[in-house]
This record gives structure tokens, sequence and C-alpha cells, in this order.
């Protein structure tokens, strides 16, 4: 079972993702920001992390920035309201940027995709 680590300050948001990770079978952790985020990455194994960019302490593209410093083969997946922040440069070093929606295919779907190219 994939471990995931879902970055989401918006309590009700990570709610919702853990509970549609979890029943599709994943094994989910959380954090509420950026800061915390790097933190349980140092401590823990991730096969995946989906993060927020937009966040108190330390927002997604620092937090990118800081784990990919730590461990350049762990997935990130940037999932965000935001889709502005495609052009960012820092972004581009995420394993895919998704803009939010109710629909949670396009999200599960690469999640699914990165998966299975990891374990190639």
């Amino acid at each position: 079972m994939a471990k995931i680590l879902i970055v989401e300050d918006e309590k009700n948001q990570r709610e919702l993702y853990v509970m549609e990770l979890q029943d599709r079978g994943y094994e989910i952790d959380q954090a509420v920001n950026g800061r915390e985020a790097v933190e349980k990455v140092q401590k823990n194994k991730y096969d995946l992390v989906v993060m927020d960019i937009r966040m108190p302490e330390m927002d997604g593209i620092e937090a990118l920035g800081k784990i990919l410093s730590k461990d350049k083969k762990i997935p990130i997946i940037i999932y965000t309201a935001y889709s502005n922040y495609k052009s960012n440069f820092m972004t581009w070093t995420a394993d895919a940027y998704i803009t939010k929606s109710s629909d949670f295919n396009d999200l599960t779907t690469s999640i699914k995709e990165i998966l299975s190219a990891k374990s190639v």
C-alpha cells in the first residue's frame, strides 16, 4: 500500500482528500503547512506528496524546494486552486501540477500514473 502525505492548510479540504484516497486503498498522513511537510518527510518515508501552494508559515513552493533538496526521488503533485503558479519555474520540478476541482479524477489518475512509473 502506497503511503501519501497530504499537505493542505484547509481542514475540510484535507479531510476530504484523506477520505477519498483512503477509500482507494492508500495510507495517508497529513500536514497543515509546508514547514510541517518538510519535517514529516525528514522523519518518514512517503511514496508521494500531494501539496497545496498557498499555506501559512511556509508555502508549497518553498516546501517543494526543501523536500526535493533532501530527497530528489520523492514524487510531488502540486494540487492548488491557483493555476497562475504554473508559470513559476519552481513548480516545474513537481511531477504534476493539478488545479483543484470537485472531481478527483485528475488527482487520482496522476497519483496512479506516478506511483506506477515509480515502481517500474
